[in-house]
């Protein structure tokens, strides 16, 4: 009994921190409606503003709550700065280019912070009168912990009087439910937008500096907690606070309780528990529909290309077929991640633009068509060819299995349920030691003897990834891609036609899935190796922004932003360390100036 209580308050700090994060995202996208990214980089800086205040103050109370305090009030303002420099700018932008330029922001910042605090670890002071533990029926409990839960509650009913007791908290109910009539009635949204981006920050930075005496101040923040407030504000459901400070709940007793029952699923238990919700209540647990859209880019009526695309899309291929005997190996290599990219932006894009639904998760079958080569070269020593031919068809079939599920939903629910299954597969990869050796992965994953040289091997990913990228593009405008369009862009009509609009997005998943599988295994072999990471989120924003920077409106476009976003990663990583901070700038520059896309720039194809 005395173990299950202190398992709960455990689970209740852990909930309080949570909520206090997700509190902040919530509140943004309920008015907004921006997907934010960067939340996760504002909680980082609260955190490392405040450890510059409380070490460069003197020791004590009012110094260190003052630094606390005073780290949430200057990432209030920093978010304002980011909403007035960048998101104001792109509100009527498709909400997958809000959530590009966020993460463009995300980039900017690490590098911010690696340039301001270093790459180390920083660790903080305790907190003053609060370095002990009291006794909870004969166990140790930390008082900061307990201090901890008390200020996620007072600060859910300051919250709840600030919603319900002030006309601003009327503003923003009214914003969450129509934010078209609220503006049509006088209010000033940019003013409201503004100070809802800055409490909504204000937030952030104060949950990252409250976690100063709990862990080490690091540059991995971000990213760790932003997946996890993602799952709190979607189960909850988008826009709810009463449902982010339930999921925040629910999520923190998962986690306490998980790690003594459940330890080989503690990873991916969150994602579990997410899953589970969106399959049983779609909107989450307090949600509502309308909360739920992503506007994808309407895409125009396709047209092959002109004489004169024909003419470069031609030179183009014949210079990529002349020109890797003149490469040395290392150029040869670069080729090969590039056709690699170009078939993996495909594949997701093949979903995005004409299937209508956005995945967040999209590695989980990349990283699926290169486990199943690597298993069946180390378990059955099957030769490449085999490998090949089998990762497409393993990855095509998980695809089937998630995409039950998946294409059922829309919006943003949609997308985080690709993304909890992505992390359930991942979780499986890193966990199940005795078959994909975990985290150490799998090694000796060589191609057959005659692809062994690079030379070889460049021209095979060539003929396989671009061959996959012109299927699909053949596909597109097949019947299923004219199908696929159809219920993308008039549901009620399909059907009525006799579409059978969730057969169609399911067949589109698994294909898409097939691909990206493809491109998995021809990374397999050309690494040598396959980890874990080949599946882990990073992977999945890396073909979001191809698709996204290349342009969602059009079929080029995968291509155009795998070649873009492969080639800036490789030139910036060579001449700078702050490579992410010139990236990121890039990529909020393009969202800014050409929110169409690199291939949306010029003529339409």
């Amino acid at each position: 009994m005395t173990q299950i209580l202190v398992q709960s308050l455990s689970g209740l700090a852990s909930a309080a921190s949570l909520f206090l994060v997700a509190a902040g995202l919530t509140v943004i996208f309920g008015v907004t409606r921006i997907v934010n990214f960067a939340h996760g980089s504002l909680y980082m800086l609260g955190a490392y503003i405040a450890y510059s205040l409380v070490t460069w103050l003197p020791r004590g109370h009012f110094p260190f709550w003052g630094g606390v305090l005073a780290a949430a009030l200057a990432v209030g303002l920093i978010g304002v700065v980011v909403e007035v420099l960048v998101l104001r700018r792109i509100y009527k932008a498709p909400e997958l280019f809000q959530l590009l330029a966020t993460f463009g922001v995300v980039l900017v910042v690490q590098d911010v912070a690696l340039a301001v605090w270093g790459a180390q670890d920083l660790l903080g002071p305790r907190a003053p009168g609060l370095r002990g533990a009291v006794d909870v029926m004969g166990e140790r409990f930390p008082l900061y912990d307990l201090v901890l839960i008390a200020i996620g509650g007072a600060i859910l009913l300051l919250l709840w009087l600030l919603f319900q007791r002030s006309r601003f908290g009327v503003l923003v109910r009214a914003a969450t439910a129509d934010r078209e009539m609220l503006g049509a009635l006088g209010v000033n949204q940019r003013r409201l937008f503004t100070g809802v981006f800055f409490l909504g920050s204000a937030l952030a930075g104060l949950a990252g500096a409250l976690q100063l005496p709990r862990e080490s101040v690091n540059l991995h923040m971000d990213m760790a907690i932003i997946s996890e407030a993602f799952v709190v504000v979607v189960v909850g459901g988008l826009g709810s606070l009463p449902g982010a400070a339930l999921a925040a709940l629910l999520i923190g007793q998962m986690q306490a309780f998980g790690i003594v029952l459940f330890p080989r699923i503690t990873l991916v238990l969150v994602f579990l528990v997410m899953a589970v919700v969106l399959v049983l209540r779609p909107y989450g647990l307090m949600g509502r529909a309308n909360a739920a859209a992503i506007v994808l880019p309407p895409e125009p009526p396709l047209r092959a290309l002109s004489p004169k695309g024909r003419a470069v899309a031609l030179a183009a291929l014949l210079l990529a077929i002349a020109l890797p005997p003149f490469l040395g190996d290392y150029a040869l290599v670069v080729l090969s991640e590039l056709a690699i990219a170009v078939l993996f932006a495909a594949s997701l894009h093949f979903i995005m633009g004409p299937g209508g639904m956005a995945s967040f998760g999209h590695a989980a079958y990349f990283g699926a068509g290169a486990y199943a080569a690597a298993l069946l070269v180390k378990h059955f020593a099957a030769p490449m060819e085999l490998g090949l031919l089998a990762a497409p068809f393993a990855a095509g079939l998980l695809g089937l299995v998630f995409g039950w599920f998946c294409v059922r939903l829309s919006g943003v629910y949609a997308a985080m349920l690709t993304l909890a299954f992505a992390q359930i597969a991942w979780s499986t990869a890193f966990q199940w030691v005795e078959v994909t050796g975990g985290d150490n992965g799998i090694l000796g994953v060589w191609p057959s003897a005659w692809a062994v040289p690079k030379l070889a091997y460049a021209y095979l990913s060539l003929a396989l990834c671009l061959g996959g990228a012109l299927l699909l593009r053949r596909a597109i405008f097949a019947p299923l891609g004219y199908a696929m369009r159809a219920q993308r862009d008039s549901p009620l009509r399909a059907e009525a036609i006799g579409i059978d609009a969730f057969r169609v997005r399911w067949l589109a998943f698994a294909i898409a899935a097939g691909f990206a599988g493809l491109a998995g295994a021809v990374f397999a072999f050309g690494k040598g190796s396959v980890f874990p990471t080949a599946m882990a989120i990073p992977r999945s924003v890396d073909a979001l922004l191809m698709v996204l920077l290349g342009g969602v409106q059009t079929v080029m476009g995968p291509l155009i932003g795998a070649l873009a976003y492969t080639g800036l990663h490789e030139q910036l990583l060579r001449v700078t360390q702050f490579w992410r901070a010139a990236l990121g700038a890039i990529i909020i520059g393009l969202v800014l100036f050409f929110p169409r896309g690199l291939a949306g720039m010029g003529p339409r194809a």
